[in-house]
């Protein structure tokens, strides 16, 4: 009877605690409100940030509202030396570039032009060339399977396969990023050069290649050239008529003779991650990361991509998450495991603020539990209508812990009842969203990560992007999930298992 009497007072208790966790939680996800979250967008996402794009004012202005913001709510700086983790950036303006085949001079604009990413510099003098489809390398697609293209010049094709299934958004989507990626991902391989087969060609000629940034000079000792169709038949000495003819090119090496030079003049920038820490007790040495890209595209003359889903609705949710911690921390509530609220930039340019993070880290990401990235929260796929608003898309939980995806599922049963969708998860997923976010860099480096995503819609990357689009009620809702789910990530006893494989 006794030990009937001991189960059953235990049970009591741990039903207690649990109710009592909730409550808590409860209590501080409340300040996830659609006004406060407003308040915040309408500045991040304002004319006066000029856009947001890396190593700008505009970017700096960005920089230092979001570190003033973080120092009003009481955290601790995430660096040595303050709040933002400086990183560089270098400009590139073009001098001149020629390329000919067999002697024969090829005109700038009309058949090739240059990556405005990639200008680089010297003589090349090239006799074959490896040719690898649209030159994807993942889970899913690996057009370098059976190629050495080590010390090689290679040629691909621009975006993904254009059969694929998906609607026009997310083939814009998925094209932009693809192409934004492809030259780094390539580049890694170490390649001598990289020719891209691009369907707009003749291009209108511009007045300068100037204001190119990039973050890694080698990276840039590797020419880009975006070439027609008509000088890739010309290269590869294969008859192609249309791009449907480059499905019967053969992947491998084809013997060649062309001349590229470049010259360019290099300008030293800078840009930043804006770090800041609520140090946890118990598990302070563990870590638990929420992340957003405050970057965006910038302006061109007196049109400014404002960015107010991608990514001020992260951002923005990144802010309001650390001041629910923070007050908790305040009420004396502190987290477990020490929290740490990051948004970087660099993330159109190639998610370059979060690479050098995980190359340079401040935490140890060994001891780094979960990531949960926050990526454009604020709108509606068109696919969602009416009365089925209550979603959003989840992507990785399954990639690295066998512990995240019914962590997450629980959590969301526990306090939200979203759907979590997880369309984009799929590894034959032909957006492969997984790839194309600042969670990549800390799962490359096996910290099992959430990607919180609402889809894409006809304003992304348009200067359309603005926050009288933004449903607030929607974001708000996933704000609190995501925090939700951070609460019990920086609480619970055990760090998230790492048992599934890094593919």
């Amino acid at each position: 009877m006794m030990k009937n009497l001991f189960v059953a007072c235990s049970l009591l208790l741990a039903s207690t605690v649990f109710a009592q966790q909730k409550d808590m939680a409860a209590k501080y996800a409340s300040v996830i409100t659609p006004a406060a979250l407003k308040e915040k967008l309408t500045v991040i996402a304002s004319a006066g940030m000029e856009g947001r794009e890396t190593a700008t004012s505009g970017q700096k202005k960005a920089a230092a509202y979001i570190e003033n913001y973080f120092k009003k709510i009481g955290l601790q700086p995430g660096t040595p030396n303050g709040y933002q983790l400086q990183y560089p950036v270098y400009q590139d303006s073009l001098i001149a570039a020629s390329l000919s085949i067999n002697d024969n001079a090829a005109e700038m604009y009309q058949d090739f032009t240059l990556s405005p990413a990639f200008l680089a510099e010297g003589n090349w003098h090239v006799q074959d060339v490896v040719f690898a489809s649209y030159g994807l390398s993942d889970s899913a697609n690996n057009n370098f399977d059976g190629l050495n293209v080590t010390n090689k010049w290679v040629m691909v094709i621009d975006g993904t396969p254009a059969d694929i299934d998906s609607t026009e958004a997310a083939k814009t989507y998925a094209n932009m990023r693809a192409n934004r990626m492809k030259p780094s991902n390539i580049r890694n391989k170490n390649i001598k050069g990289l020719l891209i087969i691009k369907r707009a060609f003749p291009e209108p000629a511009a007045a300068s290649l100037k204001g190119a940034m990039y973050m890694d000079k080698k990276a840039n000792s590797v020419p880009v050239i975006y070439i027609s169709l008509q000088m890739a038949a010309s290269i590869l000495q294969q008859p192609l008529n249309n791009f449907k003819d480059l499905k019967t090119v053969i992947r491998g090496i084809y013997p060649t003779s062309f001349s590229f030079n470049e010259q360019k003049t290099t300008l030293n920038l800078n840009s930043s991650n804006v770090i800041g820490v609520l140090p946890g007790t118990d598990k302070k040495n563990q870590y638990v990361f929420v992340t957003a890209h405050y970057d965006h595209l910038g302006k061109k003359g007196n049109t400014i991509w404002y960015g107010a889903d991608d990514d001020g609705s992260g951002t923005t949710s990144v802010l309001q998450i650390a001041t629910a911690f923070a007050k908790a921390a305040k009420d004396g509530h502190p987290p477990r495991r020490t929290m740490v609220f990051m948004t970087v930039s660099g993330e159109e340019k190639g998610l370059w603020g979060s690479d050098y993070y995980t190359d340079h880290p401040l935490f140890s990401l060994d001891s780094t539990s979960v990531d949960l990235n926050i990526d454009m929260v604020g709108r509606i796929d068109p696919g969602y209508k009416g009365d089925s608003l209550n979603y959003v898309y989840t992507i990785g939980e399954d990639k690295l812990s066998s512990d995240l995806l019914p962590i997450s599922d629980s959590i969301n049963k526990r306090y939200n009842n979203m759907e979590l969708d997880r369309r984009f998860n799929d590894p034959k997923d032909p957006n492969r969203f997984y790839y194309r976010s600042d969670h990549f860099n800390f799962a490359k480096h096996g910290v099992p990560v959430i990607f919180y995503f609402n889809g894409v819609h006809a304003d992304y990357h348009q200067p359309s992007d603005t926050v009288d689009k933004i449903n607030f009620n929607l974001m708000a809702k996933r704000g609190k999930l995501i925090f939700y789910t951070a609460w019990a990530m920086a609480n619970r006893d055990n760090m998230m298992k790492r048992d599934i494989p890094l593919k």
